[in-house]
C-alpha cells in the first residue's frame, strides 16, 4: 500500500509526488500517456519564476528525474475508478491492476477541444496538428492556419512564423485574448496573417491530407477558402473527470468543484492541476496545486495515524 496515489503525470501531479516523498510519505504516480501534460506542447516557458526560458518538454523532463530521485514510483496505466474504501483507496486501471493507497490526488489533466468538423478526427497527422514543436518542421516553406486567439494559439503561431511562409491566425471572437507583448511580437512579423470574427465550416482535403479550410465571416456571413497545408488546433481544453464524478463533484463545465484547497466531497481524495475549476490555468497555477493537494493529503494522513 502506497500513502498518496497520484492519477496523473503532469506539472501538477509530479510536483504532488514530489511533496509527498520530501516529506516522508510514499508516492505512485499513474499516467496514462506521456508525463508532463499539456506544457509538453509548449515550445518556448518564459513566464516561469526564475527561469528565463524553457521548453515544455526540458521542464516535464527535470520534474520527473526529480520525483524519481526522491523515490517515487511510476506506472503507465489508463486510471478508470477510484474506489472509497474509508481509510483506503483502491485505484482501478484499465489494465487490469489494483493499487491502494490511504490518500489519492487526481491530477488527471485535459484533453485538446476539437472544432467539430467533418473528418476533422481522420487529418489529425494529415495536416491537422497541436503541437507546432513537435510538427512544425513538417511545415517549414508552407503556408499553415491557426485556429485561435488565446496565449497557447499565439505560442503556436510566434514558433511557426519562424518556419513557415506564411502563418494565418482564424480567431471566431472580434479580437486576440493572447498576453499583449505576445500580439506585439508576433504581429510584428511580416508573414502573420490574423482574421478575426471568423468561423471555420469546413476542411478541405486532397489525397486525404488537409488542402485548405473554409471561413465564414460572422458580420457579413460570407464565406472565404483558405488553401493550407497544415491547421493548427488550439481553441481550449476539456477536462477529463468525468470518470471520477460519484466521487468529487463536477462545474457545469466538466471541471473538478474544488477552490485552492483541492478538497472534495470525499475524505481523503483531492484534486489538482488543470482539471480544477479555476481562473488561471497556468503552470504556475498547476505546481501550486500539486503542492496543496499534497500536504492537504499529508494532514489527510497523519490524522489517520492519530
Amino acid at each position: 500500500m502506497y500513502d498518496i496515489i497520484v492519477v496523473g503525470g503532469g506539472p501538477a501531479g509530479m510536483t504532488a509526488a514530489l511533496y509527498a516523498q520530501r516529506n516522508g510519505k510514499s508516492a505512485l504516480v499513474i499516467e496514462k500517456q506521456g508525463f508532463g501534460g499539456q506544457i509538453t506542447h509548449s515550445p518556448r516557458v518564459e513566464n516561469y519564476p526564475g527561469t528565463l526560458s524553457m521548453s515544455g518538454n526540458e521542464f516535464a523532463d527535470r520534474l520527473l528525474e526529480q520525483i524519481l530521485a526522491q523515490g517515487a514510483e511510476i506506472e503507465l496505466e489508463n486510471v478508470q475508478e477510484v474506489k472509497d474504501e474509508g481509510n483506503v483507496k483502491t485505484v482501478l486501471t484499465e489494465e487490469g491492476n489494483a493499487y491502494t493507497a490511504r490518500a489519492v490526488i487526481l491530477a488527471n489533466g485535459v484533453k485538446h477541444r476539437m472544432l467539430g468538423l467533418e473528418g476533422e478526427q481522420d487529418l489529425v497527422g494529415e495536416g491537422i496538428s497541436f503541437c507546432a514543436v513537435c510538427d512544425g518542421d513538417f511545415y517549414s516553406g508552407q503556408t499553415v492556419c491557426v485556429a485561435g486567439g488565446g496565449n497557447s494559439a499565439l505560442q503556436e503561431a510566434v514558433l511557426l512564423s519562424e518556419k513557415c511562409k506564411e502563418v494565418i491566425i482564424l480567431q471566431d471572437l472580434p479580437r486576440c485574448t493572447g498576453e499583449q507583448k505576445l500580439q506585439d511580437v508576433l504581429f510584428a512579423r511580416q508573414n502573420v496573417k490574423v482574421l478575426t470574427s471568423v468561423k471555420l465550416i469546413r476542411l478541405l482535403t486532397e489525397n486525404g491530407s488537409l488542402a485548405g479550410v473554409e471561413i465564414e465571416h460572422r458580420e457579413t456571413r460570407k464565406p472565404q477558402v483558405i488553401l493550407c497545408q497544415g491547421l493548427f488546433i488550439a481553441i481550449g481544453l476539456i477536462p477529463e473527470n468525468e470518470a471520477f464524478r460519484s466521487a468529487a463533484q463536477l462545474d457545469r463545465y466538466g471541471y473538478f468543484a474544488s477552490d485552492e484547497s483541492c478538497l472534495t466531497k470525499t475524505p481523503g481524495l483531492f484534486v489538482a492541476g488543470d482539471c480544477r475549476s479555476k481562473s488561471l490555468r497556468q503552470l504556475t497555477t498547476a505546481v501550486s496545486d500539486g503542492a496543496n493537494a499534497a500536504m492537504a493529503a499529508i494532514r489527510w494522513i497523519d490524522q489517520l495515524v492519530i
